[in-house]
């Protein structure tokens, strides 16, 4: 007999987590024609410049913010596969300063390969950090995929006088960072072994939601979360929108126990290399070896926020500063 525990979801799957994204230049070049000509009067944030979401005013000091994520698994356990996705597309929400109303499940699923048991439990993952974030789950739209595939379309609200915004960056602001990175290495590594990073999963397990009112909290109004572009993709999407440059000191920027080890033993997706060659033309390395250079492009899945302007028990590394002949500075 075969039951649901003998499968190993991430053998299903080429990629896993946000480190399956499409390449963010790829990106930004397909979806450019989409960009409107100019900003409606409801419609304050769309694809300008790549928010995590996007913010319709729908009233005086009322604002909805919508989004969608998904991905295939980045863990072999099928529930902690929901719980991590579901995390990780309420974390768009609350980088925009917004608090989730309804969840919809969207799921892709090889049914000639893989047991429904299977996909009721990432759906019961889904469900249960739905519960944890106080955001109902309501029904979604599946269908017949050849691998898995599992997130949520997420709405919520915001006061739109008070938005968390990629843009709104200025010069002599600290970056400050609310979880360490290494979720990219440590996926690719538990893809190849099967061995599981428990502090990897609690970092993709945790919501950003106490990080993101925090930062409401203390007047800040530029953030975004670091997912699949990795760090230094995030950051030089933040520096570009907001016109500024950022600096950036590698050495104070936390890694997940075991990360590095996983790099040295060969465990790099395809995802952080790609992200590494897209910002490397607007970098300024300061000399910073490959290894380094890649952990800091490593790509995430339900990352922490990156937050200009300083939060408690989150660690400063590095700020905004004029715009220079590099957009990214390392040192």
């Amino acid at each position: 007999m075969t039951g649901p525990e003998t499968y190993r979801l991430t053998q299903y799957a080429r990629g896993g987590g946000c480190a399956c994204k499409i390449p963010p230049g790829e990106l930004e070049e397909t979806i450019a024609r989409l960009v409107p000509d100019g900003p409606g009067a409801d419609l304050l944030v769309g694809v300008e410049n790549g928010d995590d979401g996007a913010v319709v005013r729908i009233g005086p000091g009322m604002a909805v913010v919508v989004t969608a994520d998904f991905f295939t698994p980045v863990v072999d356990d099928a529930y902690t596969f929901g719980r991590i996705a579901a995390a990780n597309a309420l974390s768009d929400l609350y980088a925009m300063g917004g608090e989730p109303l309804v969840a919809l499940n969207l799921l892709g699923w090889p049914r000639d390969k893989l047991p429904t048991e299977l996909a009721a439990e990432v759906l019961r993952g889904g469900l249960d950090m739905g519960r944890a974030a106080g955001c109902p789950v309501a029904g979604g739209h599946s269908i017949d995929d050849p691998e898995p595939k599992y997130g949520m379309a997420v709405t919520g609200i915001a006061d739109p006088d008070a938005l968390l915004r990629i843009d709104a960056g200025q010069p002599g602001l600290p970056l400050s960072l609310t979880k360490p990175i290494g979720t990219g290495v440590l996926n690719a590594w538990h893809k190849a072994t099967g061995e599981t990073s428990a502090a990897a999963v609690e970092v993709m397990t945790t919501l950003n939601a106490g990080a993101s009112r925090q930062a409401l909290a203390a007047g800040i109004r530029c953030a975004t979360d670091v997912t699949g572009f990795g760090l230094l993709g995030h950051l030089f999407k933040l520096a570009r929108a907001s016109g500024v440059a950022a600096v950036l000191d590698h050495a104070a920027v936390p890694l997940i126990e075991g990360t590095r080890a996983a790099a040295r033993a060969g465990h790099m997706p395809g995802g952080s290399r790609r992200n590494l060659e897209w910002v490397l033309p607007y970098t300024g390395t300061g000399g910073i070896g490959e290894e380094d250079l890649l952990l800091l492009a490593d790509a995430q899945t339900s990352g922490g926020l990156l937050v200009a302007g300083e939060l408690p028990g989150a660690p400063v590394i590095g700020e905004l500063v004029p715009r220079r002949d590099s957009v990214l500075i390392i040192r």
